[in-house]
């Protein structure tokens, strides 16, 4: 175990709850720390309920093609803690992480509070003390009371998309959890938002006009749409002719859309197209309709893919069905695990008629990993047991037939152990 896992492994026991939305406890924290989130970079504040990671990640690459250097908050990892700490492009090292962690428990002393709201005053005390010229930052849960929102002037904002996920602490209705995603919004801060259901738009408008924030909506202030070679973006300052984004999906073309809004909204000057479209045919983000080439992917017949998406709720799922008939000329294979706690028939329901096979996993080490048995009810018995990535691999091998492609799907955390089994990197 690292220093690092070991100073982590003792937090988690400062407080009964895992996730308790709250500001005050990190705000005591960070007075106790001199206010590292006051000595910050211009902030790029994300939040959403679907493709958060997707545009923080074009952000990113959109920036670093301008030259300049950006930190990334992101959460949850998929294999290493550090891969939510990102210093000025690199991932940040053991050594840095350890003893930032380190001086955090110290200056805590004991008291109660969360492991996502010591990560969250990690970052801010690294980001503080490292020089860089932007910082994204990606909402962990819902937005009001989220730890991220403890940055009282970001330059700007940016609201992906909103559906249904994490009720227990959001709320049961679109409304209500748009209503938490608003409370990033701040004064005067241009906020830039795509499609969204009509009620989680007026939410975001009537909270945009109480606070004086300028939300720019994608269809009125900005629009995107696929074109022959790629997308053109469209807004007050003009149309830019882009090339297709790097992350695969018709739903990307929102994202990207989104964090050219919030880019432009804050500062237009130095986005060029040619910025602009070298950052758009270069972001990264792993486990977003990733192919995999590695130990699991060899398992399947030559010719066949292997692709990978950590998409996990409704919202997801119809983003998936989607990009799914883009597939049509081969065999689709849908291998599928889920969190506890998930709303997988929900997921599953726009995906089952577009799949040839369905196949129902729980992988070992996944945390909190749905029963096989759960999501084969899910199903309406259409799933096959794996039980696990592996055996419905070989299982789907061993059936023969033409080439297909297999999308392994349903959560984050199998995403981690998919990548970890396959041998990917995601640094």
């Amino acid at each position: 175990m690292s220093r690092s896992e070991a100073i982590i492994d003792r937090l988690h026991a400062l407080h009964p709850k895992l996730i308790d939305l709250s500001l005050e406890r990190l705000q005591r924290l960070l007075t106790a720390l001199d206010h590292p989130e006051r000595k910050l970079p211009p902030v790029v504040h994300v939040a959403g309920t679907n493709g958060k990671g997707s545009t923080c990640a074009f952000v990113r690459a959109i920036a670093e093609a301008a030259g300049l250097r950006v930190h990334v908050y992101t959460s949850p990892h998929l294999v290493s803690f550090h891969e939510r700490f990102r210093l000025a492009g690199t991932l940040v090292t053991e050594e840095a992480l350890a003893e930032a962690l380190e001086e955090i428990e110290a200056v805590n002393d004991g008291l109660p509070i969360t492991v996502f709201e010591v990560t969250t005053a990690v970052g801010l005390l690294l980001f503080s003390r490292v020089p860089a010229d932007l910082l994204v930052l990606e909402v962990g849960l819902g937005g009001r009371f989220d730890a991220t929102n403890v940055v009282e002037r970001p330059a700007a904002c940016a609201i992906t998309s909103i559906s249904m996920d994490h009720m227990d602490f959001l709320g049961n209705t679109l409304t209500a959890i748009a209503g938490e995603k608003a409370g990033i919004l701040k004064r005067g801060v241009p906020a830039a938002t795509g499609l969204q259901p009509p009620e989680a738009l007026a939410v975001l408008q009537k909270e945009a006009d109480s606070v004086g924030a300028p939300l720019l909506c994608r269809d009125r202030d900005w629009s995107a749409e696929w074109v022959e070679g790629g997308l053109r973006y469209t807004d007050s300052l003009g149309t830019l002719h882009l090339p297709p984004p790097s992350l695969p999906g018709p739903h990307q073309a929102d994202n990207a859309g989104i964090a050219i809004a919030a880019l432009r909204g804050w500062n237009p000057y130095w986005l060029t197209e040619a910025v602009i479209a070298a950052g758009l045919s270069t972001a990264t983000w792993p486990a977003r309709l990733q192919r995999l080439h590695g130990s699991l992917a060899s398992i399947l017949p030559e010719g066949w893919e292997l692709w990978l998406d950590g998409g996990h709720n409704a919202g997801a799922g119809q983003a998936l069905a989607a990009h799914l008939p883009g597939w049509s000329d081969r065999p689709r294979h849908l291998v599928v695990g889920m969190k506890k706690g998930k709303e997988s028939g929900e997921f599953l329901r726009p995906l089952i008629p577009l799949c040839d096979t369905l196949w129902a996993v729980a992988e070992p080490g996944q945390h909190l990993a749905m029963p096989v048995e759960d999501i084969l009810a899910a199903s309406g018995g259409v799933a096959i047991p794996g039980p696990d990535v592996a055996g419905a691999l070989h299982a789907i091998a061993a059936a023969g037939g033409p080439p297909g492609r297999v999308l392994i799907c349903g959560s984050l955390y199998l995403a981690g152990e998919v990548l970890k089994a396959d041998g990917t990197s995601v640094a």
